[in-house]
Parts: C-alpha cells; sequence; structure tokens
C-alpha cells in the first residue's frame, strides 16, 4: 500500500467520522473507521518493516481531521483555546490507537480488536472524570439525533453507542478482509454476525420506541429565551435590570394560571456582585421576581445567575477561593429556585469548563488559577459543588437543575434522578458558540439524558435551542437562533429508575478493567 493511499484513507476516515456531528445520520459512523482500520492492518503485515510508531502519524491524522471538523467553532472564543483542545485531544485519541496497535502486534487474533474496543472506552470514560473533560466526542454521541434507533440506552447509556460502532466496524473491516483473502466461509459467518449486530439493537429500538408510554403527570412549563448576546452585554446596574425586564416581559408572554415552573437560563444575571449568596432574601431582583410569581398560583421559577459566597472560616475556604480587599470568597455558576413562598434554594455548577470556568489541576497550577479564556459568560477560576443536588417544588415535585455543559455527562446526570428528581430542567448559554455546529450539538445530547434516564426535559438557551424534550427524546417547540422567545409546553414527571440510571457507565468500568489485564499481558509477552 502506497504511502499515499494511506494518508487518502486517513483523511477519508476522519471525515466520516465528523458527518454525525455535523447533522448526518449516525449510521455513518458503522463505516467511518474502516478505512484506518486497513492502514492499521497494513502496518500489522508489514511489523518487520516498520516499527509500531510508523502507524501513529496516520492515526493522528485521521482523529485531528475529526476534531477540526466537527469543534472547530471554539475559536470563536478564542483561537489558542481552540488549537489547544483539538491538538490536545487529537494526540490523545491517536495514542489510544497506537496502543491498541501494539497489541495487534502481539496478539495478532480477534484480542488484539478486542483491546481496541476496550481501550477506547477505557479514554472516553477518562475523559469524562480527569481535570482536563472532554466528552463531546464520544461515538455514542454521534446517534443524538437519531433517537429510534437508540431506545435501549436506558439500559446501557451512550457507551453502549461507542460499542456498536467500534464492533461493527471491525465486523466489517473483518468480513471485507476475509473475502479478499477467498475465506468465504469465514467471510460469511461474519458477515452474518456484522448483520446481527447492525439490526437487532435498531430493531430492539424500534419496539421500544413505539411502545413506550409516559405516565400521566403533566407539569405546565414555560420556558424563557431572552436572546442576551454575551460578546456584547453590559454589566451595570442599568443593563441587569433590563435583562430582568425582558425575562420577566417573556415569561408574562406564554404563562396562565396553570403554569408550574418558569425556566431560565444560565447567567440570566451576570454581574455576580449584585448576587451575595448570603443575602438573596433581600436582593433586589429576587424580590422582583418574587413579586411577579404571585400573578401566577402555581408557578415557581429556576433561572442561573453568577453569584458568589464569603467564607469567614478558614475550614470553608476552597481552592478555588480568592481574596480582595481583605475578603475570602468564591464565585459560581448558580441554578436560583425560588419557590411561590419565596424560598430560595441554590445550585453551584459542578462540571465546569476547562480554561472557561476553571483551571485544571489547580492543586499544582493555583499559581496561574486566574489566567482563563474570556468566552462572554461566567468567566474566572469558579468555585463548585461537589456532588449533584435536586431542588424540590412545593407540591413536592424534585427538579435536576443540569447547568449547561453538564448536560453532556451520561453518569453525573444520573444521580439527580437517584435523588428522586422527576423531571430536568437544562440551563444554558450557548451564545458564545455562534451561529454554528456547536450548538446544535449541545442540544442533541439532552436528548440521550432524556432515553437514558426516560426524564422529560425542558431547556432553556439564552440564545436558540430552547425547546421540550420528552421521555423517549423528541424535541418539540424548538425555538430558533438568535431571537427572543418564550415557549410554554407540558411534560410529563417520571418516578421510575432505568437500569442506565442505578448502574451508570457500567459498560466503561468493565473496559476499564480488561484494559489492565490486556496492557499486563503485553508486558509479559514482551518481556518473555
Amino acid at each position: 500500500m502506497k504511502r499515499s493511499l494511506r494518508l487518502l484513507l486517513s483523511v477519508v476516515s476522519g471525515v466520516l467520522l465528523s458527518l454525525s456531528w455535523l447533522g448526518l445520520p449516525g449510521w455513518i459512523l458503522f463505516v467511518a473507521f474502516l478505512p484506518l482500520l486497513f492502514v492499521e492492518k497494513y502496518f500489522v503485515d508489514h511489523a518487520s518493516e516498520y516499527r509500531s510508531v510508523s502507524f501513529l502519524g496516520h492515526a493522528l491524522l485521521t482523529v485531528f481531521i475529526w476534531n477540526i471538523l466537527t469543534t472547530w467553532w471554539i475559536m470563536h472564543a478564542t483561537a489558542l483555546g481552540a488549537a489547544m483542545a483539538i491538538i490536545t485531544n487529537s494526540f490523545l485519541m491517536s495514542l489510544v490507537w497506537w496502543l491498541a496497535h501494539a497489541a495487534r502486534r502481539r496478539f495478532k487474533s480477534y484480542l488484539g480488536y478486542i483491546a481496541l474496543l476496550v481501550f477506547w472506552i477505557s479514554f472516553e470514560y477518562f475523559h469524562f472524570h480527569w481535570d482536563i473533560e472532554w466528552p463531546w466526542l464520544q461515538l455514542g454521541n454521534g446517534f443524538a439525533n437519531n433517537v429510534r434507533m437508540i431506545q435501549w440506552y436506558e439500559f446501557t447509556g451512550a457507551f453502549g453507542g461507542t460499542v456498536w460502532v467500534l464492533l461493527l466496524n471491525i465486523l466489517l473491516f473483518k468480513t471485507i478482509d476475509q473475502f479478499r483473502n477467498s475465506e468465504k466461509r469465514a467471510s460469511l459467518v461474519t458477515g452474518s454476525f456484522f448483520v446481527s449486530v447492525l439490526l437487532f439493537p435498531i430493531l430492539i429500538s424500534f419496539i421500544m420506541y413505539y411502545s413506550y408510554d409516559e405516565k400521566t403527570s403533566p407539569k405546565h412549563i414555560t420556558v424563557v429565551q431572552p436572546n442576551i448576546d454575551p460578546y456584547s452585554e453590559k454589566y451595570d446596574m442599568d443593563a441587569e435590570v433590563h435583562k430582568k425586564n425582558v425575562f420577566l416581559k417573556l415569561a408574562q408572554s406564554v404563562s396562565n394560571s396553570e403554569t408550574d415552573f418558569i425556566v431560565g437560563p444560565e447567567t440570566v444575571f451576570e454581574n455576580p456582585w449584585y448576587w451575595d449568596e448570603s443575602k438573596l432574601y433581600t436582593n433586589r431582583f429576587m424580590n422582583e421576581m418574587g413579586h411577579f410569581l404571585r400573578s401566577y398560583p402555581k408557578a415557581e421559577m429556576v433561572f442561573g445567575v453568577s453569584s458568589f459566597k464569603i467564607y469567614s472560616n478558614e475550614k470553608e475556604v476552597t481552592n478555588t477561593a480568592r481574596t480582595r480587599d481583605g475578603i475570602t470568597y468564591d464565585r459560581f455558576n448558580t441554578a436560583l429556585f425560588l419557590d411561590r413562598n419565596g424560598e430560595a434554594q441554590v445550585y453551584h455548577k459542578s462540571k465546569l469548563v476547562v480554561g472557561v470556568e476553571k483551571m485544571p489541576f489547580m492543586n499544582y497550577l493555583g499559581f496561574i488559577r486566574d489566567i482563563v479564556i474570556n468566552i462572554g459568560g461566567t468567566t474566572g477560576s469558579l468555585g463548585r459543588q461537589k456532588d449533584a443536588s435536586v431542588f424540590t417544588a412545593h407540591d413536592g415535585t424534585r427538579v435536576a437543575p443540569v447547568i449547561c455543559y453538564e448536560s453532556v455527562f451520561g453518569e453525573y446526570v444520573t444521580h439527580y434522578i437517584k435523588q428522586g428528581a422527576g423531571i430536568i430542567f437544562i440551563i444554558t448559554n450557548d451564545g458564545w458558540w455562534k451561529n454554528t455546529p456547536g450548538y446544535r450539538q449541545h442540544l442533541s445530547f439532552a436528548r440521550l439524558r432524556a432515553i437514558e434516564n426516560r426524564r422529560s426535559i425542558a431547556r432553556s438557551a439564552n440564545t436558540g435551542i430552547s425547546c421540550f424534550i420528552n421521555q423517549r427524546g423528541d424535541v418539540s417547540q424548538a425555538t430558533g437562533w438568535w431571537v427572543e422567545a418564550a415557549i410554554s409546553g407540558t411534560l410529563n414527571t417520571n418516578d421510575q429508575l432505568t437500569f442506565y440510571t442505578e448502574n451508570g457507565d457500567f459498560i466503561a468500568r468493565i473496559s476499564l478493567f480488561v484494559s489492565v489485564l490486556l496492557i499486563l499481558l503485553m508486558v509479559v509477552k514482551r518481556y518473555r
């Protein structure tokens, strides 16, 4: 195989991997790795001529194209940040492929492909749990706009989709390779297995989709999209008052006496100095919001603010705290719940955006904690809440307040549900992405959370796309991009726990264990 052909195949794989994140059907992923697998096989077959590292460049080319085509929109916030994110993630992905390639050289059997499967899943799991979390390109996310195919995510979560993609690519590759080598019987067996693995989950999913019935327990919800430009907004008192007026005007336009919840986006109020958490009950904006709710006998409200908390006890001080004029405090990206009695509940965003809301590895890099990217939203090394928590409404309904980036973390969202959340409110500010695939991708991931937990979702975005999502992942009343809007609709709550909600990312944990065993086996084989 000529070098030019190897490079072309690597490029084709990168482009195919990108298409599902750019709005094309997720099933394209079933063949996306096929060209790269042929390149990988070439280096295995010619192991005496090439070192294993020779394959690394081809894998890097594939995943670099995948990353740049799907996440280039980060450059609207910062060109340097986009470059760092794309290069770092591409390098890590290519290392996974290189390690799997090394395993293939050692084992030269199906064990090598099992290594690819579990190494990749372990990498995805790692990307959910280290200090530079970036699970955006989890392979299972590629089906987010094809919800009729993946209703079984309520058992496996998105990692089930990752297994599906990798397994089908490997089986198709083996079918073609066996046919080319005149292994007709083996090719027929492998091909039959490929067809079964392809069609059986789809059949099961369609049956689940059309037979699923939501328990009737309606909540009437207003969702507000105020459409504030994060790049040009001002933060003085006049600007904050204007934002409040816009928010309440939009809410009023569609709310009525049956409204149970009014949901606003992340950081409706951006200036943290107006939101001292020890003085919420005397806060001007809180009082005006409470006065507004008196016109709606059942309504309670969820919205986002930038807030701060002062520490008077040194034992409470966190590593993200800062000191100003002798006062030690933390700033937070906060969701507030205002009930019909004027009482407030607070949730601090836990999954913070690296380089925007937090400096990674704070224990080692604390001296540069204030050097972060300004993307027009809440910035600085923010404090965070360690664990998810829910809001409890006057009638006992528990609500999951998922803030922006947190909606990408499947297992994290299950923690809200385990605490009794019967419905999910996602509040986000997608304005900094501008009109790119970024905000559409972010919306699509919310559909996965609905299926995994069988929870309805009300999604309020500062600007497009606000919507309602039912327990099957269907989107309704989606708003447009860059418009002021408010929508009103009914969603059902649910109190049943799915298998995934109870067990989380069990597939990834099993893969991590198998990966360790395979790496140990590789080491033993090398030194024997």
